[in-house]
């Protein structure tokens, strides 16, 4: 890892770690489990962030430590967090991994690089830009 800090990553399940199936668990997505699994290695805290409830929570998180992931926390910003989500559920992570954004899910292989290679700094990832600087 070239970034001297670590990062808290919230990833969603489903079309991001697996394929999108739901309510049922889809196949793995390609390096989603072994870059998942090195990103804990290289001293980052994950978070599954996902729509999940209930029976189908506890599904998605066994398949996960099947597949050798446990994670930081889910659904909240670290494990003791005692939530009320009739309020809210957003969770406070550095990074959001997640097959919805703009653009869509860029795959494991482009996410690690983005994580890993020193051409990329978290000051450009974490950078925000205004909607204005798309039309320059």
């Amino acid at each position: 890892m070239n970034f001297s800090e670590t990062l808290v990553i919230a990833i969603d399940f489903d079309g991001t770690i697996v394929e999108d199936a739901y309510p049922d668990i889809g196949k793995p997505k390609l390096f989603a489990f072994e870059t998942l699994k090195r990103l804990q290695k290289d001293g980052h805290r994950l978070i599954l962030w996902t729509y999940r409830s209930d029976v189908r929570l506890k599904e998605a998180i066994e398949f996960c430590k099947k597949n050798g992931l446990e994670f930081y926390a889910v659904n909240k910003s670290f494990p003791e967090e005692q939530f009320n989500y009739s309020k809210s559920r957003k969770i406070h992570a550095d990074l959001f991994i997640d097959d919805r954004n703009i653009g869509g899910f860029i795959g494991w292989g482009e996410v690690y690089q983005m994580l890993t290679n020193p051409k990329y700094s978290l000051k450009n990832i974490k950078k925000k830009k205004g909607f204005f600087s798309f039309f320059r």
